[in-house]
């Protein structure tokens, strides 16, 4: 590939939009030895400038660093990513570290959808062994539209990196809908499906014809196409079926499931612990072995109870109601009163011995649950990554363990993007001379969009740039916090969707006189020798380790100031890599023959050096197009 000089553009004066004006400008990317920054002008870990990282030192590694190879190789990183749902289940059980599940339904909106997947990250934080996702068949749940539940539980797999189940339901579906379904489910990168009978449409059960009456048939069925690729978990009811005869014919159909191949049992809901205690010891009398997780119900306001009690066809204990009624009208006491009474709950069955993990019905009213989990003391912000970057639960990438700076702050751009690959990079970049990047498309891909609602991000960025300051206002905003004219402070930008993390505030200074000068910082991390993999904001990967980086800088600027810094550089030649590149795809670059070069890297004890972030000159004239 040629390589000539940028012609000069013209400065971007009068661009109606922040987008149009960045097209003007050239784009440029710095990555710096740590041996030569070791007060470096650059602040943010590869998280972008949306991620906390002070800039801190160790030991020097030499001069040599710059040249570190992508080649490498990586075993047994993080061996549980590897795991399926029942042997992550089967070790916390057997080390008894009681877990927690969470259970989420489709919104009925695009809005609400774009909301609850924006909340998977913060819900994923705290540690969930997973979390599953209802099936409505009246909102079309097997669909590509943006409410499914196909659609929602595959975005919490590839995107938010959730173990994550599936419900499927025998209602309105025959056997061949329910095998296209599975198929669909097994190509979007889900292992694990809730079977179950599914509520009546109506007020009876109607039998679809070629479909399933009974969760069993479904089991079978799954079993029968697919083998052991899916875990299977089912319902269990601890006060008995509605519908069945007898609390013991249920257990025995409940039997019936569990031998047919279901792994896990999921409980209805109860109010008392004793009901399900009772109930796990009935089933281990009739020989089933497998985990059952009590479901826990939280009473958040007096309409959701009845209305689950209604479907449920349970009845409210008489304790409770003369704590509801006097407060009905009072949602926030309802609230407060549901969370004491989950935490009691919960601190009862785990009392037991009997409880594995909680599985807690959220309705999508995360605060409550989280407040729970917290007073239990399990709920686990855990700053250590596995990996500097955000993974993906896809099971075809569950390998991948090296990308390209240049996506550090739009990780889910670069999951869609690269979704249709058959194999990713393992140990080492390679030197691919065309990386098949696939292209975005905004109007479909809801989920990839900014969480701000439109109407915000105009009042952040102006509804009409008219200069260069007028832009470089915006980025300033960006970094100091201070209020703009509007009155409303910019926390994010098209490249950062997040705010400025208050720990990058050592380094404020700098890019601010950076960005007040025209140098538009969009990606960057510092110079990192020898920090503890344990370090709570720099660190990553197993412990007793240590990780590395080079300065990196990634920024918009005019053709003059790349003509002055071009000639700044020439002192620099062999220990700063540079390329430069603008709208027409002319690009500059000291790179030696496009290959790649690691800019973090990690040492951890019994593996091979861990390279998982690289600068890859190829890959980077991809991401230099404004659609990132």
């Amino acid at each position: 590939m040629d390589h000539p000089k940028p012609k000069v553009l013209p400065a971007g004066h009068h661009c109606p939009s922040l987008g149009m004006w960045a097209l003007e400008a050239g784009r440029v990317r710095f990555s710096v030895p740590p041996s030569i920054s070791r007060n470096s002008a650059m602040v943010n870990e590869p998280g972008g400038h949306g991620s906390p990282n002070p800039c801190l030192d160790g030991s020097s590694i030499g001069r040599e660093s710059s040249k570190v190879s992508s080649r490498c190789s990586t075993r047994g990183l993080k061996p549980e990513r590897h795991e399926r749902l029942r042997e992550k289940m089967r070790r916390r059980m057997e080390s008894g570290d009681k877990w927690f599940s969470l259970e989420f339904f489709p919104p009925r909106l695009a809005e609400g959808a774009a909301k609850l997947i924006s909340g998977f990250d913060q819900m994923g934080a705290g540690g969930p062994l997973f979390i599953d996702v209802t099936w409505h068949p009246a909102g079309d749940p097997g669909s590509d539209k943006e409410t499914s539940s196909m659609t929602i539980a595959s975005i919490a797999v590839n995107y938010c990196g959730l173990e994550t189940v599936l419900h499927m339901t025998c209602c309105c579906q025959s056997q061949e809908k329910i095998t296209c379904h599975l198929h669909k489910a097994k190509r979007l990168g889900l292992k694990n499906i809730l079977a179950l009978r599914g509520d009546p449409v109506g007020d009876q059960w109607k039998e679809e014809e070629g479909g399933f009456c009974y969760a069993v048939d479904l089991v079978k069925h799954i079993r029968s196409e697919f083998g052991d690729y899916f875990d299977i978990g089912v319902a269990g009811y601890p006060k008995g079926h509605p519908d069945a005869g007898s609390f013991e014919s249920d257990l025995k159909f409940l039997k019936e499931k569990v031998s047919a191949g279901a792994d896990f049992i999921i409980t209805q809901l109860f109010f008392e612990a004793d009901t399900f205690c009772q109930f796990v010891k009935a089933c281990s009398e009739i020989g089933i072995t497998c985990p059952i997780l009590p479901g826990i119900f939280l009473i958040q306001n007096y309409h959701s109870l009845q209305q689950l009690v209604k479907l449920s066809k349970l009845e409210v204990p008489q304790q409770i109601k003369d704590k509801i009624e006097p407060i009905k009208d009072n949602d926030a006491a309802i609230c407060n009163y549901g969370i004491d009474q989950a935490v009691s709950l919960c601190q009862r069955l785990l009392a037991s011995g009997l409880v594995p993990g909680l599985h807690f019905y959220t309705l999508n009213r995360t605060t409550a649950a989280v407040e729970v989990l917290k007073r239990l003391g399990m709920w686990t912000e855990d700053p250590r990554r596995f990996l500097p970057w955000a993974v993906s639960a896809h099971p075809k990438r569950w390998e991948e363990d090296v990308r390209p700076i240049f996506w550090a702050s739009r990780p889910k751009s670069y999951i869609y993007r690269t979704q249709e690959w058959d194999e990713f990079p393992k140990g080492r970049w390679g030197n691919s001379s065309s990386p098949a990047f696939g292209e975005l498309k905004d109007c479909y891909l809801f989920y990839l969009k900014s969480a701000t609602p439109t109407e915000e991000l105009l009042k952040m960025w102006g509804e009409e740039l008219n200069s260069e300051e007028s832009v470089f206002e915006v980025f300033m905003r960006y970094f100091s916090g201070e209020p703009n004219q509007n009155g409303c402070q910019v926390t994010c930008l098209p490249w950062n969707d997040k705010p400025l993390a208050t720990d990058t505030g050592l380094m404020k200074e700098q890019l601010l006189r950076m960005n007040q000068r025209g140098v538009l910082t969009i990606n960057s991390q510092p110079n990192v020798n020898g920090q503890p993999s344990s370090h709570p904001v720099l660190g990553w990967g197993p412990s007793g380790g240590y990780v590395f980086q080079k300065a990196y800088l990634e920024f918009f600027t005019s053709p003059k100031t790349v003509e002055a810094l071009l000639q700044v550089l020439k002192k620099y030649e062999f220990r700063v890599n540079y390329h430069v590149v603008n709208v027409k795809g002319e690009n500059i670059t000291n790179a030696p023959e496009l290959q790649p070069n690691a800019v973090t890297w990690g040492i951890f004890p019994g593996r091979e050096i861990i390279q998982p972030t690289v600068v890859d000159p190829v890959s980077f004239m991809f991401w230099k197009c404004v659609h990132v």
